[in-house]
């Protein structure tokens, strides 16, 4: 992958698409009222295309390999079957975009063509879209993750990934366009999105916080001091310094969050907001905590209330870097606390109660669904059609009890990671609370001194 989520140079990036052959099938043979699964949206546009582009200037810029653009999907779905390899990952997914005004839809598609030409046409049915409707140009690649020629599943290794920088970069540079000389990692696809909408990812909130410490430290004990206080690891040894927050395994390099972040840079922009002193790391709790929450077995909503969504309207914002953070999975946690507002779900007993009869449930319908199944095999005609419809109506009702079982299944990770956090937090308050009091029993101490 190359510096994913930049648009000012040339990038290239590559993921995987998770489903099975039936979310293929079902889209190919009903689009209009296919509900593509997470992850599968993107890759589905872009076969929209054929049938709707006015994205691709009338579909002049949507090319296929080894397949006909118009049956590309069905072409994929005969391989899969052909080597019966038809689960794991079913496809493959890549754009490929360029810096504004700099090259034109010829160009781009052309040098899309070549690209998937060479990383994957001896072997891969292959659709490339080059889309006309943003502020840049840029190529989507959709390929089976089935080979036609041989059966084999691609796999994109470090090497592949190195291999498809090299060759976009080669042909950008043919054509005289801007490529990134200095490449480095690029986030995962999930953080890249979460950075584009915004949400305080681990990333930016190192950042804010980093950014705060440097203007509001005199020197840079305090500076490591602010950090600390935030609940912050630090390492300043080396000539790469280096923090992280408690529940990660490994620290992130300042000059990774942003190149400027040399030792030398922090110790020049010290202290622009403390003429007078050093600014104190604050970490706030929220003050619309209801009495009725704080001693309960409650940590869903307890930290609902520290994440400032209870009650709506407050302009508390969280202070500490794990609730920041936290806030990028609002729309989860949101659909969690719902959940257990509506089935009256208050304790951890509660919960594996929920559970049980949901799976009792699912196991029920599961086996009348098998038994039913059985019946249609020997059913008349007529028969089938009503038992079709019996069957369907079942399956409805397992799809929502996995739904259930899966939200149960959630909110009990969560809630174990909620108390981690919330104990980190706590930990960080009283060890703010034991230094200020060690600053005050010494300061007094050195006022009595001198009075002396």
């Amino acid at each position: 992958m190359q510096g994913k989520g930049r648009s000012d140079l040339a990038v290239t990036s590559l993921w995987h698409i998770r489903g099975n052959l039936k979310d293929l099938i079902d889209y190919v043979e009903n689009p209009e009222k296919t509900v593509p699964k997470e992850g599968m949206q993107d890759f589905f546009h872009v076969f929209s295309y054929v049938k709707n582009p006015e994205k691709t200037d009338n579909g002049e810029y949507v090319s296929a390999l080894n397949c006909l653009k118009e049956t590309a999907l069905q072409q994929m779905i005969l391989t899969k079957k052909q080597y019966q390899k038809t689960g794991g990952y079913i496809a493959w997914h890549g754009y490929q975009s360029f810096k504004p005004d700099e090259v034109t839809p010829e160009q781009c598609h052309e040098i899309g063509l070549k690209l998937a030409g060479e990383m994957w046409g001896d072997k891969y049915q292959i659709i490339v879209a080059t889309l006309l409707d943003r502020g840049h140009l840029h190529n989507h690649f959709c390929f089976n993750s089935v080979s036609y020629l041989d059966g084999k599943k691609y796999n994109y290794s470090k090497s592949e990934q190195k291999r498809l920088r090299e060759v976009s970069d080669r042909f950008c540079r043919e054509y005289g366009l801007s490529v990134i000389e200095n490449p480095k990692k690029a986030p995962s696809r999930p953080l890249y999105l979460d950075e584009k909408s915004g949400k305080p990812t681990r990333y930016n909130v190192y950042l804010e916080d980093l950014t705060e410490a440097i203007s509001g430290s005199r020197d840079i004990p305090h500076m490591m001091k602010y950090l600390t206080d935030k609940g912050y690891e630090v390492d300043f040894s080396g000539s790469h310094w280096k923090m992280k927050l408690p529940q990660y395994k490994h620290f992130t390099r300042l000059d990774t969050l942003d190149g400027r972040l040399t030792p030398d840079f922090i110790r020049s922009h010290l202290g622009t907001r403390a003429r007078y002193g050093n600014y104190k790391a604050r970490i706030s709790y929220s003050p619309h905590m209801p009495e009725e929450y704080k001693n309960a077995w409650k940590p869903r909503y307890y930290w609902c209330y520290q994440l400032g969504i209870f009650p709506k309207g407050t302009d508390y914002k969280p202070t500490s870097p794990l609730m920041k953070e936290e806030l990028r999975k609002l729309d989860e946690i949101t659909a969690q606390v719902r959940y257990m507002s509506k089935h009256n779900i208050s304790t951890l007993s509660d919960l594996h109660a929920d559970r049980d009869r949901n799976q009792a449930e699912m196991d029920r319908l599961t086996d009348h669904r098998r038994h039913l199944q059985n019946k249609i095999r020997r059913a008349s005609p007529t028969e089938k059609e009503t038992l079709r419809a019996e069957k369907n109506g079942i399956t409805e009702q397992i799809t929502d009890l996995r739904k259930r079982l899966k939200y149960a299944a959630a909110i009990e990770k969560r809630s174990a990671h909620i108390d981690d956090c919330l104990n980190q937090i706590h930990d960080t308050i009283e060890n703010q609370r034991s230094n200020q009091q060690q600053q005050t029993i010494k300061t007094d101490r050195r006022r009595e001194e001198s009075l002396r």
